[in-house]
């Protein structure tokens, strides 16, 4: 019994750890990063799907949230159908 709630432990934080990310932009652009958005200076500096790094400019992010939180980006208008 204790050896599985030590693997349920186990398993549980190192699941915490791989959570993605959402940078929601002020162009209506949505970011979804590998790893959570760290502020340095001017900037959000983020890993992508690749493992690159790369950064936003502060002043370009409005929110950035857990992609559990984040709700599906609607389209902005919708074609007439004729």
């Amino acid at each position: 019994m204790k050896k599985l709630f030590l693997l349920l432990v186990v398993v549980l934080s190192l699941s915490g750890c791989a959570q993605s990310y959402v940078m929601k932009l002020n162009n209506g652009r949505q970011i979804v990063t590998a790893s959570k958005p760290r502020l340095k200076g001017a900037n959000y500096y983020y890993k992508d799907a690749r493992g690159q790094v790369n950064s936003v400019p502060v002043g370009r992010v409005i929110e950035v949230l857990p992609a559990s939180m984040a709700e599906e980006e609607k389209p902005r208008f919708r074609p007439s159908v004729q």
